[in-house]
């Protein structure tokens, strides 16, 4: 959910994903929040943008939510979860960012897994960034390749 990539994260955003794009394919999908999101009442919206998450899901798709209340995970640890992923033949896994109050939970109840990034709240561009340089981290470390140093 959000707003199409600033001009300073884009760049990074690119990067990592035309990297990834050599062990996956990966695309992003920005949803537009609704049209008067300004002045909803914060479970409007929430309800709101689940509708239009739920629709943009088709029925066998991985949904790894990002959310501070998930589960944390290192660098490693998302990889296996990436392997385990491939392994299963996933057809599709969608990392999702909820909008500005997090997600409404019918989102949440859909979701196959929950990851938190950080205790800490992130600005969602930000959280794009990570999150795509994170997911190229763990491509390469199944690959055993140097980008990831411990």
């Amino acid at each position: 959910m959000g707003k199409p990539h600033e001009a300073y994260i884009k760049q990074g955003v690119e990067d990592f994903t035309g990297r990834i794009n050599k062990y996956f394919t990966v695309a992003w999908q920005i949803i537009a929040p609704p049209k008067n999101a300004g002045v909803m009442q914060e479970a409007e919206l929430k309800k709101q943008e689940a509708a239009l998450i739920l629709q943009a899901l088709q029925p066998d798709d991985q949904l790894i939510l990002l959310d501070e209340r998930g589960k944390q995970l290192s660098s490693p640890e998302l990889a296996q979860l990436v392997q385990q992923k491939a392994n299963e033949s996933t057809r599709r896994v969608v990392f999702l960012i909820g909008g500005a109050f997090g997600v409404d939970e019918s989102v949440t109840k859909r979701a196959n897994f929950v990851w938190s990034l950080s205790k800490l709240v992130l600005p969602h561009m930000l959280v794009r960034l990570v999150l795509a340089e994170q997911v190229y981290r763990a491509c390469t470390i199944l690959r055993n390749e140097k980008y990831h140093h411990m």
